[in-house]
């Protein structure tokens, strides 16, 4: 069934496929999209009391529902002074030290660093021997995606690509999946050095967006935008920095001795917004 599965995502017009998703979760039809929502939530148990808005009359559209924001105080953020936290509610893909420019994907798979940052060998470089972590949203996770430590941001890549699913039975069985998707790169420049924060696209994902930018993916070419004192982003720790239209990945890279992975970031844990994964 596995094996079937990553055949048909081969086979399938996945930009195609996803932008018609979008377009139906952008529907704004009172029955359509309170149909969808309440679906979703009784498929996925969605936790709406963790919610700023906890019913699907109070969405637009589905994309509003499930790009939704959370009541203030459901996720705090881990008091340690020198705390990295994570960026997202999710899971853990794989997390752990880069073996040179190799970054590890799942068991005999693994995709270099270059070409996940777009074929920049100059901030590849930042992070050669360096740390990484991989974080999966599943679809009844919430979405934002937030700082896991302050930084400025220095320049922001769009790289066009495929959109595989990101799943655990996908990332087992793709070469290079995550190199290979549609993806948003960040670095900031923080008090420890460079961090990159890439937001993956996935199939059926409608939509990435930052903060700064409003909507990045999908888009017709690759672009970079760098930014400079004069157009400065300053984003503190656990401060909103994008969203998910449907859901994806997250891969952090820091340099080399800048950080240590808490020793629960292991395969398969469970990860929540704000807990600290990391310290400095």
């Amino acid at each position: 069934m596995h094996k079937l599965f990553i055949f048909f995502q081969y086979c399938l017009p996945q930009h195609l496929l996803s932008r018609l998703t979008g377009a139906l979760a952008d529907c704004q039809l009172v029955l359509v999209k309170n149909f969808l929502i309440r679906l979703f939530i009784r498929y996925y148990r969605v936790n709406m009391e963790e919610a700023q808005r906890q019913h699907a009359e109070d969405y637009v559209c589905f994309n509003d529902f499930f790009t939704r924001q959370l009541r203030e105080g459901a996720r705090p953020l881990s008091k340690l002074a020198n705390a990295v936290i994570s960026p997202v509610d999710g899971s853990v893909s794989a997390a752990g030290k880069i073996d040179q420019d190799q970054i590890f994907q799942a068991k005999g798979k693994s995709f270099s660093l270059q070409a996940l940052l777009g074929g920049d060998a100059e901030m590849a470089a930042l992070f050669r021997q360096g740390n990484f972590a991989t974080l999966y949203l599943a679809p009844r996770d919430y979405h934002r995606i937030h700082m896991p430590f302050a930084g400025s941001l220095q320049k922001m890549t769009y790289v066009p690509g495929k959109l595989f699913s990101v799943n655990q039975n996908t990332a087992d069985n793709i070469d290079e999946l995550f190199a290979r998707n549609e993806r948003a790169v960040c670095l900031f420049q923080t008090a420890i050095g460079p961090m990159a924060v890439i937001l993956v696209g996935a199939l059926i994902v409608a939509g990435i967006e930052t903060s700064w930018h409003g909507q990045v993916a999908p888009a017709k070419q690759k672009f970079t935008e760098s930014y400079s004192a004069d157009s400065a982003v300053e984003l503190g720790r656990g401060e909103e920095m994008g969203l998910f239209k449907l859901g994806s990945t997250v891969i952090l890279l820091f340099p080399e001795e800048s950080i240590h992975w808490s020793d629960g970031l292991q395969k398969g844990a469970s990860v929540r917004l704000g807990q600290s994964i990391g310290n400095v």
